[in-house]
């Protein structure tokens, strides 16, 4: 079984936050603290160390007591950018990939996907959910995979590769579906505007 030490999380904040008016997403308040800091507090008993990935406000994001790293690509080059600076830093065998903006992320996320990688015998496991049209489909933010493929991610975003679909495909990926009895429906719910923030902060 893959330990939970073995796994970093990283918290990606690092978008433009262009749906929200261009505020830092991680930085607005949710239940009475910075949502990076609810999510940090939520990824926390899950995995061995966490980190943020941020481009602005370094310094509110250091007060959190992680390490913080923005992106070694310019430009807000879009979540891969944080996948490649959270691998490159990352010291553990496993990374697991949150955002900022769907803080009610399920508590069991990294041991569910570290059991599928395994089983599976995968590099990358990642979540899947049903979303309100009743699909379940593939939640690519919210992925497990080993330190080990940062050198593809290097060669993949060099040559300008964006889409993180497009880069899993290279690689042996399990999908988990989040849709057992019990599972929360809205646990992957994000927020991308201020009203969708503030419905989110007044669910269960």
């Amino acid at each position: 079984m893959i330990d939970k030490d073995q796994i970093t999380g990283v918290i990606l904040a690092g978008g433009r936050g262009s749906r929200m008016g261009g505020v830092d997403k991680g930085l607005q308040n949710f239940r009475g603290m910075p949502m990076a800091m609810f999510t940090m507090l939520r990824l926390a008993p899950q995995v061995g160390e966490v980190m943020i990935n941020a481009n602005r406000n370094l310094s509110a994001y250091e007060s959190f007591g992680v390490p913080v790293w923005p992106d070694s690509i310019s430009d807000y080059a879009g979540p891969l950018a944080g996948f490649l600076s959270a691998l490159e830093n990352c010291e553990t065998e496993y990374l697991l990939t949150v955002p900022c903006d769907t803080p009610l992320f399920p508590q069991d996320l990294a041991a569910r996907l570290a059991e599928a990688l395994e089983r599976e015998d995968a590099e990358i496991a990642m979540a899947a959910a049903r979303e309100e049209d009743g699909q379940v489909r593939s939640q690519p933010v919210f992925s497990l995979m080993k330190r080990e493929l940062m050198e593809s991610l290097v060669r993949f975003t060099h040559g300008g590769g964006r889409k993180i679909d497009a880069w899993t495909g290279q690689h042996r990926t399990v999908l988990v579906p989040f849709d057992r009895e019990g599972d929360d429906p809205a646990a992957f719910f994000n927020a991308n505007t201020l009203a969708e923030l503030h419905r989110l902060e007044q669910s269960r």
